[in-house]
């Protein structure tokens, strides 16, 4: 139960970390809360699957977003795109790292 918890917690950060009215001092606080419950789980086969495919589906979006910034015209619509880009990069960073981790941690435990 506790694991169904900590993914549904990453899940619900991570579409907050993806909008863009959210402030900085909130997407601090946000941050600051998926890497708690990051550090909950276990580091496993079922974590890293978890982890693989948050970050896959980050990868995802994140091209999304790339393409909907190169394509905006309007300098409004660029500028909310890159606040948006630079949020989804750093969301993306934070799931690489996460899998790299529970990967390592995977492979020191021989599983």
């Amino acid at each position: 139960m506790q694991h169904y918890i900590a993914h549904a917690n990453i899940d619900h950060y991570l579409d907050l970390l993806r909008e863009r009215s959210l402030p900085a001092e909130g997407r601090a606080t946000v941050f600051k809360m998926l890497i708690a419950e990051e550090d909950k789980l276990g580091h496993d086969l079922e974590q890293l699957e978890f982890a693989e495919s948050r970050a896959k589906k980050g990868r995802f979006s994140l091209d999304r977003i790339r393409r909907i910034h190169d394509d905006a015209q309007d300098p409004l619509d660029r500028l909310r795109s890159e606040r948006l880009l630079a949020a989804a990069e750093e969301a993306q960073l934070l799931l690489e790292h996460f899998c790299r981790l529970v990967r390592r941690s995977v492979n020191s435990n021989g599983l």
